[in-house]
C-alpha cells in the first residue's frame, strides 16, 4: 500500500499517535488559506511523492515567510521530483504538506513490520534514527533494537518498558508507549 505523508499522518491522528498539524495543497490558490488556518511565521513544506529521500532531493523547504510557502509550491506543484528511490524520471509532484515545524531535540526510528517467519509482529527501534536508517542497519547493526510481539498475547507493557529501556528514552517512556500502542492498533485492530 503506497500512501502519502499527509495520509499516514491522518491515520496516525486517528490511532492516538501525535502528529503536527498540517494541510495539504494541489493549486497555489490554496496556500493563503492553509498559512491561516496553521498560523505562525514558519512552515515546512514537502512534496508529497511516493519515494524516500525527498529532503535530499530538495522536497521539504522550511519556510519563514508566505512568499517562500508560496514560491516552493510555484516551484513543484506539476513537476517531477527525482530522488534516490524514484528511478530516473522521477515521481509526480500533485501535492504538498505544508506544516509547523518541529522542535528536534533527538531523533529515533521506529518501526514495525510482520515477520513471516515466526508469523509475529516485529518493533524496530533505533537511537540512531531519522533518515538513512538501512545505511544503520547495513554498518551499525547493534544500535537496532527489536521486540517481538506474539500473536496470542498482543503488546503488553513489558514490551514498550523494554524498548523504552533499551532507547534511554526514561521520562519520555509514557509517550514511546503511546506511538508503539497508536501504531499497533492500526495494524493489528487490536488494543
Amino acid at each position: 500500500m503506497n500512501l502519502h505523508e499527509f495520509q499516514a499522518k491522518q491515520l496516525f491522528h486517528d490511532y492516538g499517535i501525535p502528529v503536527p498539524e498540517g494541510h495539504v495543497v494541489s493549486s497555489e490558490s490554496e496556500v493563503a488559506d492553509v498559512l491561516k488556518k496553521l498560523g505562525g511565521n514558519t512552515w515546512v513544506s514537502k512534496v508529497q511523492v511516493h519515494a524516500g529521500g525527498r529532503g535530499k532531493a530538495g522536497g521539504v523547504k522550511i519556510c519563514q515567510q508566505q512568499d517562500e510557502v508560496l514560491s516552493f509550491v510555484k516551484q513543484w506543484l506539476g513537476q517531477s521530483l527525482v530522488t534516490y528511490q524514484s528511478g530516473g524520471e522521477g515521481q509526480p509532484v500533485n501535492q504538498l504538506l505544508i506544516e509547523h515545524p518541529c522542535n528536534i531535540a533527538e531523533e529515533f526510528y521506529l518501526g514495525m513490520l510482520l515477520d513471516r517467519a515466526s508469523s509475529q509482529i516485529v518493533f524496530m527501534a533505533s537511537t540512531a534514527g531519522g533518515m538513512d536508517i538501512e545505511e544503520v542497519a547495513r554498518t551499525e547493526p547493534e544500535k537496532i533494537h527489536t521486540i517481538n510481539i506474539h500473536p496470542a498475547t498482543g503488546l503488553q507493557s513489558y514490551h514498550v518498558r523494554n524498548l523504552a529501556c533499551a532507547l534511554g528514552l526514561g521520562e519520555h517512556a509514557r509517550e514511546q508507549g503511546q506511538i508503539m500502542r497508536g501504531l499497533y492498533r492500526l495494524y493489528t485492530g487490536q488494543d
